[in-house]
């Protein structure tokens, strides 16, 4: 079953896909940004947020980060 936030119904932590830091997912991180990519979601953590901030508003996938 999939849960609110695209996940699994009890995952007890969620990954930055980009530098493989975790932290909790219930609730999941304020700081943390969420996308979709080909229609699987993932999740940055603050700080890979900030260095790739222009890009997640370009809409470039991550893999040009």
């Amino acid at each position: 079953m999939v849960g609110a936030y695209g996940d699994r119904v009890g995952t007890t932590t969620v990954t930055c896909a980009f530098c493989g830091t975790t932290a909790a997912a219930d609730p999941a991180p304020l700081t943390w940004t969420s996308s979709t990519e080909r229609s699987r979601l993932q999740w940055f953590c603050d700080t890979c947020s900030r260095e790739h901030l222009r890009a997640m508003e370009s809409k470039l996938d991550s893999e040009w980060w």
